[in-house]
């Protein structure tokens, strides 16, 4: 998304009138909108869209498009011990979350149109997946043995295999492949491998694996299996702009 953003915000950088047609607006709906760095003003044919229609299609794009959950981050011993301490207080908050924005998500009246019912549909299929995964983490950190059931069990197997296995040698293998991929992509390897031997060292080392291939390992793997593909080029933003015969945007300079 960030990505994303950085390329429409270059993009969109000056004032301009857009137009698929000419003439006035009279028969049209004025409709005002705020996106990632302009503030738009737009018109709309009402014998073609409903305001509400446009409202949550809106909602749709610049709402539900990126994450949905507040997921405690856990890459130190305090912050795991937080989270065992607290796990149920977690996931409480994650059920409130969940409730909340899902009733608000699936009730969402978005635009006839393909483009745009195929959207809601992936959106609420991501937010389900973000959910379990959220979930899963929450508890794993406290019982791996857990995520034997995960719903991504088949897509990230050799994770969880590693994660749960009563032969922690395997478990500790698969953490130091991590270590030594992470720190390939590093710009200071060695440190990162400093950083690896340090805690496996450490008396508290299986923790530390914890935090690595729970948090980052398999979360990474179950996360990427369901997140649709970054639009680079923005296109479903200008798809959105082409609802309106006559638009301009106020864009702040890069």
């Amino acid at each position: 998304m960030k990505k994303m953003i950085t390329g429409l915000s270059l993009l969109l950088a000056f004032t301009a009138w857009g137009q698929k047609k000419s003439g006035n607006t009279q028969n049209l709906t004025l409709y005002t909108y705020q996106t990632f760095a302009c503030d738009n003003k737009g018109y709309f044919d009402p014998a073609q869209y409903k305001k509400s229609e446009i409202d949550d299609t809106y909602k749709l794009l610049y709402k539900f498009s990126g994450l949905y959950f507040d997921s405690p981050t856990v890459f130190k011993l305090s912050s795991l011990d937080d989270i065992r301490k607290n796990k149920n207080m977690y996931l409480q908050k994650l059920e409130q979350q969940y409730q909340e924005k899902k009733k608000e998500l699936y009730g969402l009246k978005v635009i006839d149109l393909p483009v745009w019912k195929n959207l809601h549909q992936e959106a609420m299929q991501t937010f389900e997946n973000e959910y379990q995964l959220t979930k899963e983490d929450i508890i794993a950190f406290s019982d791996p043995s857990s995520l034997k059931n995960s719903k991504f069990y088949n897509t990230c197997k050799q994770h969880i295999d590693a994660i749960t296995a009563s032969d922690k040698q395997k478990m500790y293998t698969a953490w130091k492949n991590h270590a030594e991929a992470s720190s390939r992509k590093n710009s200071n390897p060695a440190a990162v491998m400093a950083n690896f031997n340090a805690k496996f060292n450490d008396p508290q080392k299986d923790d530390y694996a914890l935090i690595d291939l729970v948090g980052i390992s398999f979360h990474n793997c179950a996360n990427n299996s369901f997140r649709p593909e970054v639009d680079d080029e923005g296109t479903i933003y200008k798809t959105f702009d082409k609802i309106f015969t006559k638009l301009k945007m106020d864009c702040e300079e890069p």
